[in-house]
């Protein structure tokens, strides 16, 4: 397959058509077709016929017309190669994802050291060659060997070739961005990174495996969907059984007609067995995985992603999840109306060697009211730089000293040079807390001249979609450090269901705990290592790609661009595949009741006459009935590929409401479409004079 983007790659390109219908045949051969037991059948009747069709050309009469015995050999090859094409069409786009995998994953040449140390002696060494615990020197330009953790030194590096982004990251030691995945390529700087797997474990090998789907592990959900098919087809393959000799007997008693051929046999089963689900079942799962590798989420196992259509709590990080991630500045508010002015003077000066987001929302806000501001320092100034002791910065010019930072911060500044601290100040920043903003209170000298209003701005459309969790049953916690007084707010802002604030890692696995405890399936997002003890266990979780190794191998679920709200989308896709799953289901087994009456009275009508009341669809001759019936089976399967690719579009409503839409558009789709499709073919097999 040529070299194309993996999310430029569709379904139905060319390529993955031919390509896919060289792997149906391929997939014909019996140690693979046995992995699906209901087709592996269908393939086994469709040998018995071509069998019975050869051995009719021989034969001077034939108990049946041959070209009908061929037909029906023919459409029943059909069907096993369109369940092989379903299959083979949704492993195409995750056989070209490895493919591209492969590339990055290559063997590249490592710099083992025995140190941390950038001066420690290097050692050339393949990556194939790198162990768990070894160090390795990467340098600008140089591809990381193996998956590992940063654990001296910081590097921006290109990770395109897991991600897709062109856009570069920076990974250092000592912080939750730590984690470096093999392939990926340093391109300025230098680091030491410790290799955290052995060779075959890395993140890509396990990429690899997951994205072709004939390595992809049947989830339980499918396995008890496969163990009924399969009951279901036992139940209906000794019934085929037992009908041979009935009809033996009866033709021997009464004088009518003839045993059931094993064509005729062959046709009844592959009609009553639930052949279009088992056709479509493994593409549903492979097709739904796909879903999330296209919104760059890999998942570690098909579980995960079961789960996820079952999850009825979600635990959220408030920042970058629910919220933007950077405070912005909102307003100024003077202490005093007179000193609007002078205010807006002082945030702009204390805020102009600021590179923090929050100081330059600050200038911004400021720019709206006065535009043409200039941003640069005054000549003379002194820059005073914000630090962890003293929580405030801001500069000295011309006599002046101007500062903004933290309450208690400024309140000892101004105190320091003898000023007073107005009345109404500590009222305005209890009432910026309380709606759940940040306070930064601004000062030129002794005088305390307001305050700035930063405020966590919520993503757009986030409350939306909590509603929308909310109607499905779905409960949201979110989690953050801030104090109750900010949490509150900010929740109710957002439209959470719950919330932890002031909440620290043993508080999450707590909360967790108690959840589960109570019936509830969790997930959570994460990406520190405080957090990988929660992450572990959550029924889904979900580490960014940017965060330690420790999160990540915490993790089932990890997300390569470090979006904490993809958890919301890796829901939702776990509740299309359910949803398909299901529905495609129901189609399958309603759609069965039609051809129970165009192919039994054509089976026994000759015997029992009395079963021409059953032939409610009045169809031509047992013969057209039953060809008709096998062609409408075969044909089904690849109608239904896109919307088993695609997905059952998900709807947020409650279960009950759901399972009866569905009921109805999939269940009464079901029962009617065969109806009109099977005697839509028998007229026109009647029509050409076939059989």
């Amino acid at each position: 397959m040529s070299r194309k983007r993996y999310d430029q790659v569709n379904a139905f390109d060319p390529e993955i058509l031919s390509t896919a219908l060289r792997d149906a045949i391929k997939k014909l051969d019996p140690r693979v077709s046995s992995h699906n037991p209901v087709m592996f059948l269908v393939e086994l009747g469709s040998i018995l016929t071509t069998i019975t069709f050869l051995l009719g050309l021989f034969t001077s009469a034939p108990s049946e017309p041959l070209l009908f015995t061929g037909l029906v050999s023919l459409w029943l090859w059909l069907t096993v190669i369109f369940s092989n094409f379903a299959e083979a069409v949704s492993e195409g786009r995750g056989k070209a994802r490895a493919s591209s995998l492969r590339q990055s994953k290559g063997e590249v040449d490592a710099r083992r050291i025995q140190e941390v140390s950038f001066t420690s002696p290097c050692e050339g060494v393949k990556s194939g060659m790198l162990k768990a615990g070894d160090l390795v020197l990467v340098k600008t330009n140089d591809l990381i060997p193996g998956d590992g953790e940063v654990v001296l030194g910081a590097a921006l590096v290109n990770e395109a070739a897991v991600t897709g982004e062109s856009a570069p990251v920076v990974r250092e030691a000592g912080g939750d961005r730590s984690a470096v995945t093999g392939g990926t390529k340093v391109i300025a700087s230098e680091i030491i990174v410790k290799i955290t797997v052995n060779p075959g474990e890395s993140f890509l090998d396990h990429m690899i495996a997951m994205v072709e789907g004939a390595k992809r592990r049947k989830t339980p959900n499918e396995i008890a969907l496969e163990t009924l098919l399969i009951a279901l087809t036992g139940v209906f393959l000794l019934v085929v059984f037992n009908l041979y000799p009935v009809t033996a007997y009866s033709a021997e008693v009464t004088g009518l007609g003839a045993p059931a051929s094993i064509a005729v046999l062959a046709a009844l089963f592959v009609c009553l067995a639930p052949t279009t689900i088992a056709a479509l079942l493994p593409a549903i799962g492979i097709a739904g995985m796909d879903r999330l590798f296209r919104r760059n989420v890999v998942a570690m196992s098909g579980r995960a992603i079961e789960a996820a259509g079952d999850v009825n709590v979600l635990l959220l990080d408030k920042t970058g999840t629910i919220t933007l991630g950077n405070r912005q500045a909102v307003a100024l508010i003077p202490v005093n109306p007179e000193d609007a002015g002078d205010l807006e003077n002082a945030a702009l000066y204390s805020s102009l060697d600021d590179e923090t987001p929050e100081g330059k929302s600050i200038i911004d806000l400021i720019e709206k009211d006065t535009p043409g501001i200039s941003r640069l320092i005054p000549p003379g100034s002194t820059v005073v730089k914000f630090s962890a002791q003293t929580r405030l910065s801001g500069l000295d010019n011309g006599g002046c000293c101007y500062r903004k930072g933290a309450p208690d911060a400024i309140i000892s500044f101004v105190k320091e040079r003898n000023g007073d601290v107005p009345g109404g100040v500590q009222g305005m920043v209890e009432g910026i807390a309380k709606s759940g903003g940040t306070p930064l209170l601004v000062a030129k000298d002794e005088r305390i001249l307001g305050a700035v209003h930063l405020k966590d701005i919520l993503k757009q459309g986030i409350r939306e979609r909590f509603f929308d969790l909310r109607r499905m049953g779905i409960r949201t916690v979110m989690i953050t450090g801030d104090n109750n007084l900010t949490a509150t707010a900010i929740a109710a802002e957002a439209g959470v269901d719950d919330f932890l604030g002031e909440a620290k890692p043993d508080d999450k696995l707590r909360l967790i705990k108690e959840y589960q405890s109570s019936g509830y399936l969790v997930a959570m997002t994460g990406d520190g290592t405080n957090d990988a003890p929660a992450l572990a266990q959550a029924d889904v979780a979900v580490a960014m790609n940017s965060g330690t190794q420790p999160a990540r191998e915490a993790a089932n679920i990890i997300d390569l661009d470090s979006d904490p709200t993809k958890l919301l989308d890796i829901v939702q896709i776990g509740k299309e595949i359910l949803i398909t799953r299901g529905a495609l289901t129901t189609f399958s087994i309603a759609n069965d009741i039609a051809k129970y009456f165009a192919i039994v009275p054509a089976v026994l009508i000759v015997m029992y006459p009395g079963l021409a009341a059953l032939n409610v669809m009045q169809l031509g001759s047992p013969y057209s009935a039953i060809l008709a019936a096998v062609i409408f089976n075969a044909l089904v399967i690849p109608l239904l590929i896109p919307l088993a690719l695609r997905g059952v579009k998900f709807r947020p409503m409650p279960a009950g409401q759901l399972f009866t839409y569905n009921l109805v558009i999939f269940g009464l789709g079901g029962i009617v479409a065969p109806f009109i499709g099977i005697k839509a073919i028998d007229l026109l097999i009647s029509w050409l004079g076939v059989v």
